[in-house]
């Protein structure tokens, strides 16, 4: 048996790929193999495309940091064939082949069967990014974030993972302010959710300012987290879940001191097994499914490297589900 998959390949330090037909004895060990319907492409996925980052060691290389489908064949108590389920995270499409492919063959513990309420492809178009978003939402919720308690900021809101933070956070009944650098993307977050939009936040190089903000899910890190941190309120809390704006953090400990801010650190690689499975949950009954579609386009297999390079340079907004049978 034989299926169609991206295939990296490095010659030189240089990474090229293709899609091309492999066999089923070249998928690598796991309990569980899977007939996959849906990837997704995330700014990860742009880079390992690109061979950039460092982020794969070994090729030739399956990327696709995520997937949907059914249960093909398993050797685990937890899962039959026919069981609906999505992987993201574990460094699958990094250290492992991903979902770049018609196939995959994973550990049994890193699947989670897709929720009732979910087809495959909306649990696709979540992926990585809503997992993201929701689990921040949690951090927040967890450290007394509640409904009506004032503004919460969300950066880099036109993104995957901001978009669908911004759609959530507006369902969960708080007041959202998106934070973008694109200023033509006013209607789509308002259409999301956002009760106002406002500009990228710049450096100012002050350790405190007017606080504004009763929570953060902050994507971008960089200037823009010193600067939302400098502006959050008494008790608040920042979710940091992406560095687009670079790793670099230039701060003062004065807002979490004297403002008793929290900063939260979103890990949604390794998060672990029984939480993810209550996110999942909390995503089916939570995350408004038209809001969803409404951020989400749907390419084919062959389409992931183009759309890589753009997600590289800021030019894919909310979610891209890739059909890898399509």
């Amino acid at each position: 048996m034989t299926f169609r998959a991206i295939l990296l390949e490095e010659n030189d330090g240089n990474v090229a790929g293709s899609v091309t037909e492999l066999d089923d004895s070249r998928l690598p060990e796991g309990d569980v193999t899977v007939r996959i319907d849906y990837s997704d492409l995330n700014y990860k996925d742009g880079l390992i495309l690109k061979g950039l980052a460092r982020l794969v060691r070994t090729y030739p290389h399956v990327p696709g940091i995520d997937f949907s489908g059914t249960v093909e064949e398993s050797a685990s108590p937890d899962f039959a064939p026919g069981d609906r389920v999505v992987l993201t995270g574990w460094g699958l499409g990094e250290r492992h082949w991903g979902g770049f492919a018609q196939k995959a063959r994973v550990k049994s513990g890193w699947l989670v069967k897709v929720p009732d309420a979910l087809t495959n492809l909306q649990a696709m178009a979540i992926g990585t990014a809503g997992f993201t978003a929701m689990i921040s939402a949690m951090a927040l919720e967890h450290a007394g974030l509640k409904p009506g308690a004032g503004p919460v900021l969300v950066t880099g809101a036109s993104g995957g993972v901001g978009s669908v933070a911004v759609a959530l956070l507006a369902a969960l009944g708080h007041e959202v302010t998106a934070s973008t650098g694109k200023s033509d993307e006013e209607d789509y977050l308002r259409g999301l959710g956002a009760a106002s939009v406002i500009g990228r936040l710049e450096a100012t190089g002050r350790p405190l300012e007017k606080g504004q903000w009763t929570g953060c899910v902050d994507t971008v890190g960089g200037a823009t987290l010193a600067t939302a941190a400098a502006q959050m309120g008494l008790h608040s809390a920042v979710a940091v879940c992406g560095n687009a704006g670079g790793n670099d953090l230039a701060t003062t400990v004065l807002p979490f001191i004297l403002r008793g801010v929290s900063l939260l650190g979103i890990d949604s690689v390794m998060y672990p097994a029984s939480p993810r499975k209550t996110a999942w949950q909390r995503l089916a009954t939570d995350l408004p499914i038209g809001k969803l579609e409404a951020m989400t386009e749907v390419i084919p297999l062959d389409g992931a490297f183009a759309a890589g390079g753009r997600i590289l340079k800021g030019g894919v907004r909310g979610r891209t589900v890739i059909d890898v049978n399509a």
